[in-house]
């Protein structure tokens, strides 16, 4: 069973990012990157992937699409498009980070997170630093942001946390960053990233895999 084929059978079965299933397209503009940061903060509260993207998916198709239009809304408004999505038992708490977040975007950085790039000099440790400054984002949510985002900030990469690594482990694959980068498609980082992460969340997948791969 080679490594090339398990990642292929992963890919084939796991191979959409967070932000893609949140419907963020994502790019080097100011909007996408906000988008992003949410999706990181709502991925970092102790409720599941799939009501987090959920609830992603449901502001941006709301209109909540970037820092000036978040800061703007009302709150009781951000707090009914998290119960849309089933996003319920944080969603008085997290509707106040998501407005302090953009708050945030736009006083330090202009509306463009563009900007914390330069700010860490294109520094991926530098760059985790600074988003851990926002509300909500910790360790955990500054990987997410990193990890989704390597593909259009390249600097980033290669961007493997400690939870795609187990990832990796439990299907036979490379246990660096380096490697496991090399084996991933041309502008497929992210999305072997976030399969792996998926892997440690689903025993059957690994499975999966596994067999599709002999």
């Amino acid at each position: 069973m080679s490594q090339q084929k398990v990642v292929h059978a992963l890919l084939d079965r796991a191979g959409t990012g967070y932000a893609a299933e949140a419907g963020i397209h994502l790019d080097d503009k100011p909007a996408q990157l906000f988008q992003l940061l949410m999706l990181a903060e709502l991925l970092s509260t102790r409720i599941s992937a799939d009501i987090a993207v959920a609830a992603a998916r449901e502001l941006v198709a709301t209109g909540c699409r970037t820092p000036q239009r978040v800061a703007d809304a009302d709150w009781q408004e951000l707090v009914d498009a998290l119960g849309r999505a089933h996003y319920r038992r944080y969603d008085e708490s997290t509707a106040t980070r998501l407005g302090a977040n953009a708050a945030q975007v736009l006083d330090r950085y202009d509306g463009d997170l563009r900007n914390l790039a330069d700010e860490a000099d294109h520094d991926p440790k530098r760059a985790a630093q600074l988003l851990q400054e926002f509300q909500g984002i910790g360790p955990t949510g500054s990987d997410i942001f990193l990890r989704e985002i390597q593909d259009v900030w390249p600097w980033a990469a290669p961007h493997f946390d400690e939870r795609a690594l187990r990832g990796a482990d439990r299907i036979n694959l490379p246990s660096t960053p380096a490697e496991l980068a090399a084996l991933a498609p041309k502008d497929h980082t992210a999305a072997l990233a976030a399969a792996l992460v998926r892997i440690t969340l689903d025993d059957k997948l690994a499975e999966e895999v596994l067999d599709a791969a002999h």
